[in-house]
């Protein structure tokens, strides 16, 4: 298996007000084949939003209810553009969670909640670098 990420789909309650929000952070849609399911190009991989029940019965597991153990995150170029991120995100109907604010390992972040309880981290993380996509690159170990 080629170590990489293709696609991310979050569960959520209602993918119509669900995809307003996302649209609200500033992400266009580049797929919507049906109502039910919401696509958005995040550089290399897609974010994917679906229903939380159908999500659970094809990933063939239970759902709880609670947080399932996943942030997913956003880095960006300076700490400005973190606060920036998250006031947007606060604009569109986030929680903030955790305000932009310099990290234990020498970033600088902050976390904000979506409708459907996903946690974000912005951060501005002086050790990697971003591109001319904004994208992270890793130096192999």
């Amino acid at each position: 298996m080629e170590q990489r990420l293709s696609l991310v789909t979050l569960g959520v309650r209602d993918v119509a007000r669900a995809r307003a929000f996302y649209e609200a952070l500033g992400w266009n849609v580049t797929r919507a084949p049906a109502p039910d399911v919401a696509f958005f190009q995040a550089g290399g991989i897609v974010l994917a939003l679906w229903k939380r029940d159908e999500l659970a019965a094809d990933s063939t597991v239970d759902d709880g209810g609670g947080w399932g153990g996943v942030t997913l995150a956003h880095n960006v170029r300076s700490p400005a553009e973190v606060d920036a991120a998250l006031a947007k995100a606060a604009a569109a109907g986030a929680r903030i969670g955790r305000p932009g604010a310099t990290t234990f390992w020498g970033g600088y972040s902050g976390i904000f909640v979506d409708p459907d309880g996903h946690p974000w981290e912005v951060a501005h993380n002086p050790f990697w670098p971003l591109d001319e996509h904004g994208n992270v690159t890793l130096e192999p170990a």
